[in-house]
């Protein structure tokens, strides 16, 4: 990018906000995974159990729970359940 092509402090305040929302769902999945996987006993099983349905959420999936905010409801779930 040229000294001409600066972004304005719109765009840069845009871009700071598109990477905290994405740098929060990267915890929080990471934080569902870490709960999970020493739940199932690894990374495989808890990788898979995020692509699974859950009826108790209309069948959606954890990963989807989690790109919805949804991953303190989630985490209440597993520790309830115990995934």
């Amino acid at each position: 990018m040229s000294k001409d092509e600066q972004l304005s402090t719109e765009a840069v305040a845009a871009l700071r906000a598109r990477f905290e929302q994405q740098s929060h769902k990267a915890q929080a999945y990471y934080t569902v995974m870490h709960e999970v996987r020493g739940r199932l006993g690894g990374d495989d099983a808890a990788n898979a159990w995020m692509n699974q349905p859950l009826a108790a959420f209309d069948g959606k999936t954890p990963a989807q729970l989690v790109g919805e905010g949804r991953e303190l409801e989630l985490l209440a779930h597993v520790r309830k359940a115990g995934a």
